[in-house]
């Protein structure tokens, strides 16, 4: 089964262009790095909860929107090798392609997936 990274950021609302463009570069450098897709969700239906929820885990403000994304890979091993080209690569550099968003706040994490159901 697939390797999966996922990633919860909170983006301003007026980045939401700036966004869109900075995940399209990088999606073509982690695809060119061995990911077998990329995937990026702006929220519309992501409520607000009292002890967790996706906007609480990212601190996002009012003027903000969760942004929800994954990398999909065919294993472990191509994603460790695939981020480590994807790191070095000068277009994912801050001054090439820069965060339009606070990564201070991003959660993200390794998963091996467990279920797998349906196309992609």
């Amino acid at each position: 089964m697939d390797y999966v990274d996922g990633f919860v950021a909170a983006v301003p609302l007026t980045a939401k262009a700036a966004f869109i463009a900075h995940a399209e570069a990088a999606a073509v450098v982690f695809l060119e790095h061995g990911a077998l897709s990329v995937r990026e969700c702006w929220a519309d239906d992501v409520p607000p909860g009292e002890v967790t929820s996706f906007p609480l885990a990212v601190q996002c403000r009012d003027d903000e929107a969760v942004v929800f994304s994954w990398v999909t890979w065919p294993d472990r091993a191509t994603r460790d090798a695939g981020w480590a080209a994807v790191m070095a690569d000068p277009r994912m550099s801050a001054e090439e392609n820069p965060m339009p968003f606070d990564g201070k706040r991003m959660i993200y994490g390794g998963f091996t997936q467990i279920v797998g159901a349906g196309p992609g």
